[in-house]
């Protein structure tokens, strides 16, 4: 494989570090998924330039480098390797700066405090590194098997700062965590390092219970500017990191539409797709292909609490993949279990308009029940569900454009 500069991994599906090489002035930068059979021989024979390192090969490459760095041997994992002048390899560990700064911006205090680990790889090995030079107190590593695992976690119920290294809740298997956070009545913060969704279910239960919380994405970001700074040897501004962090989550969300039925959620949304050159999703319409009828057909020879797991069959399916427009149907929000889902990958916009505006057409519960005894019941959950609400009462293509200057960084 011909690979200038790259990320080795054995599943990269789910990975955001090509783009943000790209904006780290990298446009080389490319994933390398191998099998365990072939790390060797990539190592060895290879003609990369640098390339970071993740799951599961942290460890299995450093038998092939001539030389650690400090922090990699001290940490006994490697996240980059470079290539030296006399061509052998130069293991370093730039997720040391990573998790150091992602612990930073938190603003989640560890020092003195009982910090419970979650995983026992090579990422694991790093964070606790990370956690000891920052004076952390007590240090718990849970794994699967050992005399701290999933099956005693009692026995630290007061732990005061928990960090998920697993990958329990990344995309694709999305919607469930490595914990149960009511266990923890004393947690003060949680950090998971996965970036993909956005919200891990560990990190949407914190948020439920008033935790602060963090996620990886500037874990990775930061990493990245550490590595890319030795990859092709410059320096780049401490802010570069927010900078990155942000556009990436710009690029990579999703924006979900909600309100009221009639309140313009598709047209208002594909005028968005247009307008950024995404894929637009209307849930409706997807649920429609699903059953192969219609939703008023759904609702007559089903009901509505048929059509209403369909809707959240779907939406689990749609919501957990990245950079799309979705728009839902109205009733979305008054399912509570829809609100994970909903949350977890995207941005969520409250589409208004008046209700004199609504269109009630082709839509069995609007038709059935008055339009203020709906909005009544369903206004607070979007409200309470949304970081930004935008009234229709004009042009689909105008308010795409005030979508979009709203949430653009």
């Amino acid at each position: 494989m011909n690979v200038s500069y790259g990320l080795l991994g054995e599943k990269l599906s789910h990975s955001f570090s090509p783009l943000i090489h790209r904006l780290l002035d990298n446009p080389n930068y490319q994933l390398i998924p191998l099998p365990p059979d072939e790390v060797g021989n990539f190592l060895s024979n290879g003609t990369f330039q640098g390339i970071n390192v993740t799951v599961p090969y942290k460890k299995t490459v450093i038998p092939y480098c001539t030389q650690l760095s400090p922090i990699a041997e001290r940490i006994g994992s490697v996240n980059t390797i470079l290539r030296r002048p006399d061509g052998s390899l130069y293991g370093d560990n730039t997720d040391y700066d990573g998790f150091l700064y992602l612990v930073q911006k938190s603003q989640i205090s560890v020092a003195g405090k009982k910090v419970l680990i979650l995983g026992s790889g090579g990422s694991s090995l790093t964070v606790k590194t990370v956690l000891t030079d920052l004076q952390a107190g007590e240090i718990v590593v849970i794994s699967r098997t050992g005399k701290d695992n999933y099956e005693n976690l009692h026995l630290h119920a007061d732990a005061q700062v928990i960090v998920n290294t697993t990958p329990v809740g990344m995309y694709p298997n999305v919607g469930v965590a490595p914990i149960c956070l009511a266990q923890f009545p004393a947690c003060e913060g949680v950090i998971d390092i996965i970036y993909n969704p956005a919200a891990t279910q560990l990190l949407l239960d914190a948020k439920k219970m008033g935790i602060p919380y963090i996620n990886g994405l500037p874990m990775l970001v930061a990493q990245a500017k550490a590595a890319s700074e030795r990859f092709l040897n410059v320096a780049y501004p401490p802010q570069r990191i927010d900078e990155i962090t942000r556009l990436i989550e710009w690029e990579t969300k999703n924006i979900i539409l909600i309100g009221m039925p009639g309140c313009g959620k598709s047209a208002v949304g594909e005028a968005v797709a247009d307008f950024l050159h995404r894929p637009f999703v209307d849930l409706d319409k997807k649920i429609e292909e699903m059953c192969g009828c219609s939703i008023p057909e759904i609702f007559e020879q089903k009901g509505e609490e048929a059509f209403r797991e369909y809707e959240h069959q779907v939406l689990c399916d749609i919501a957990k993949r990245s950079g799309q427009i979705i728009a839902c149907g109205g009733g979305i929000v008054t399912k509570p279990e829809n609100h994970d889902p909903i949350l977890q990958n995207s941005f969520v916009v409250y589409l208004k308009r008046d209700l004199s505006q609504l269109a009630t057409e082709d839509r069995p519960i609007s038709q059935s029940v008055p339009l203020e005894k709906l909005y009544a019941q369903r206004a607070p959950l979007y409200e309470s569900l949304a970081q930004l609400t935008i009234e229709n009462n004009t042009k689909p293509l105008y308010v795409a454009a005030k979508i979009v200057g709203r949430l653009h960084p």
